[in-house]
């Protein structure tokens, strides 16, 4: 209940384009992830090795990431 004030905002942020993102791609299975949105990149930085290791953890191979600021919607694998 405390953190909708946190959703809003991120939700605020990313309708404006101004919220972070990563971008991950496996090769193994091919696909593209999206993590987000976070209101700063640093909170984006501090959670991508979790969303790394979680895809490992799946059999992921040849996982590259990169950092997006933009507006995002669905779909967020591809």
């Amino acid at each position: 209940m405390a953190n909708w004030p946190k959703k809003l905002i991120r939700n605020f942020g990313n309708k404006l384009g101004l919220a972070w993102w990563a971008k991950i791609e496996t090769e193994h299975p091919s696909g593209t992830y999206w993590f987000g949105p976070f209101i700063t990149k640093r909170s984006l930085k501090e959670n991508i090795p979790s969303f790394i290791n979680d895809l490992s953890d799946e059999g992921s191979k040849n996982i590259k990431h990169s950092l997006v600021r933009c507006k995002k919607e669905e779909p967020l694998t591809v």
